[in-house]
């Protein structure tokens, strides 16, 4: 297995009081495969991928439990300098808000190349190129020319693709992708998704996909992982969660996709919101908003029940679920 996350725990400490924003998170992607992590925002999807890459601010988060194996070494037990060394050569993240992750005062062409003259000693000449390279295999038109540009002369979805050129440079083993399609019409978000399939196929590389978005993870995952107040609620084979999804929270997201059958109907919300990390509700952390939700839902937190081969989910009615 390329990757694998054990039992991850992740606090914040507030005013308030300690944020779990990560709650005991299992899962894994191995070469060649994609992996979508799915929830709301404030499910903790995203801070469980800067804890795997090594760059949750501290503080005031911390890890606090767990494991991140990475090709059998557990990357929480490397020193800093380790980790440095293989952030961008053996795994890279694509960051969800282009616009801010690239610097604003180099151009895109210097950016790029930085990546060949740190982590493979080019010369500026030889990295240009290279960057130049990577531009034309993210599909930009006149890379040459465009290589001298700044990124606010970029359109959203060009420096989406800069990012994804960025993370792909060295030719990684994993790339974990932050909501790549945020604020990205549904045009340009298809071929965003379309060459991220395409790349990891060609480099067969290991893809974890952050979204909260089911409609743009159909066609690209393997398998998928639905969170919920900092845990895994579900986790199963693509296919499986469409037809047939064994957790209440899945169910909703998936009847809140517009869908062109319903055309006129009232779109479904899932009703509430999610809880505050800082006071999670006893028992199972979906009850409050649950349809399916009974006392000892109340109580008593499920574990993630063993539904069938590869698929799990943390619901005590999960029979009932998937016979919807």
């Amino acid at each position: 297995m390329l990757l694998e996350v054990r039992d991850l725990r992740v606090e914040f400490r507030t005013r308030d009081g300690v944020a779990k924003a990560v709650d005991g998170v299992d899962y894994a992607v191995d070469a060649g495969e994609t992996l979508a992590v799915l929830g709301e925002s404030g499910s903790g999807k995203s801070v469980t991928a800067q804890a795997v890459m090594g760059i949750l601010d501290t503080p005031p988060g911390r890890i606090t439990g767990g494991e991140v194996l990475f090709r059998g070494r557990n990357l929480l037990e490397l020193k800093e300098e380790e980790r440095r060394r293989i952030r961008g050569a053996e795994m890279a993240m694509i960051f969800q808000d282009a616009l801010s992750a690239l610097n604003p005062v180099l151009t895109v062409g210097d950016q790029l190349g930085e990546m060949f003259t740190v982590h493979r000693g080019m010369s500026r000449k030889d990295a240009r190129a290279r960057a130049v390279e990577l531009m034309d295999r993210v599909r930009i038109p006149a890379a040459r020319e465009r290589a001298g540009q700044y990124p606010h002369q970029f359109s959203g979805g060009m420096r989406q693709r800069i990012m994804i050129a960025m993370a792909i440079a060295l030719e990684p083993a994993l790339v974990i992708a932050d909501e790549p399609t945020t604020a990205l019409d549904v045009t340009v978000q298809a071929q965003v998704m379309d060459l991220l399939a395409e790349l990891r196929r060609e480099y067969r590389m290991g893809l974890v996909l952050i979204t909260h978005d089911l409609g743009v993870v159909a066609d690209v995952a393997d398998r998928i992982a639905v969170m919920y107040a900092g845990r895994i609620v579900e986790r199963a084979p693509v296919h499986d969660i469409y037809k047939a999804p064994a957790h209440p929270y899945t169910r909703g997201l998936l009847e809140s996709v517009p869908r062109l059958d319903r055309k006129g109907g009232e779109l479904y919300a899932i009703r509430g919101l999610p809880p505050n990390p800082v006071d999670v509700p006893p028992g199972c952390p979906f009850s409050p908003r649950c349809p399916m939700a009974r006392d000892v839902c109340r109580t008593d937190a499920p574990a993630l029940y063993e539904v069938s081969e590869g698929r799990r989910s943390a619901c005590h009615f999960w029979r009932e679920c998937l016979d919807g």
